[in-house]
């Protein structure tokens, strides 16, 4: 697996992982925010994805927000067949290791315990399982589904 920051031939990609989630997320692939949000995030380098060496699609991607000593994950999805394959946790760890310096907190906004994709997902695991910690709730997603912060500090 290789992770690298994204460049904008890769917005094709992004929008075939964002069309695996949206039944999650709601519509992000003919939003032009999110595109934009995509491509704003390639410009300033805090785009990262993932590939295979022998693949031109993407396993996964992250948009981070790199802005001390307060980050956070704006988006981060891996493919539907390369889950649990340690590619969400490779993209954080090679975010975290450009960007964050300590002493920080890295945050992410993810599915409310009552949300249906919070089991089928796996989110609120994978994270609790990178050290971050479920914190106040948040607004609730576009689709109406809740939502709830969870933080991670860095010594």
């Amino acid at each position: 697996m290789i992770i690298r920051t994204a460049q904008e031939q890769d917005l094709p990609g992004f929008l075939g992982l964002a069309a695996q989630v949206e039944h999650w997320f709601g519509s992000m692939v003919a939003d032009p925010g999110f595109t934009r949000a995509v491509r704003q995030s390639i410009g300033t380098g805090t785009a990262l994805v993932a590939s295979e060496e022998t693949s031109s699609g993407l396993l996964g991607a992250v948009l981070f927000g790199a802005a001390p000593p307060v980050h956070h994950v704006h988006w981060l999805v891996v493919s539907d067949g390369a889950r649990g394959r340690g590619v969400g946790s490779a993209l954080l760890s090679d975010a975290f290791r450009r960007w964050v310096r300590g002493p920080a907190t890295v945050e992410v906004v993810t599915f409310g315990a009552d949300h249906p994709g919070a089991v089928a997902s796996g989110a609120r695991v994978f994270y609790e399982r990178l050290g971050f910690t479920p914190a106040e709730p948040a607004a609730p997603g576009p689709e109406g589904g809740s939502r709830q912060v969870y933080r991670r500090h860095v010594p």
